[in-house]
């Protein structure tokens, strides 16, 4: 089930851009998931694996972890 919001949803509003923030996080994280454990599953099927990828995942983790830097303790979401 959706979360609801109980107002006008409005990007003003600090606790709504709390919310979306986080959400946007969790989408980047369930894809980051979906693309790397299909990336690493080919890597495991090839002769000779793609050597490119441990670069992907780590600079991709890099990212990952400065957006929920970001996101969990630098963002102010005060009026």
């Amino acid at each position: 089930m959706p979360p609801r919001w109980p107002r006008k949803p409005d990007r003003q509003d600090p606790e709504y851009r709390k919310l979306d923030d986080r959400m946007t996080f969790a989408v980047h994280v369930a894809i980051f998931a979906a693309f790397n454990s299909g990336l690493w599953f080919f890597w495991n099927l090839q002769a000779s694996p793609w050597t490119w990828t441990p670069w992907v995942t780590l600079g991709w983790t890099g990212v990952l972890a400065v957006h929920g830097l970001y996101i969990f303790a630098i963002a102010n979401y005060s009026k």
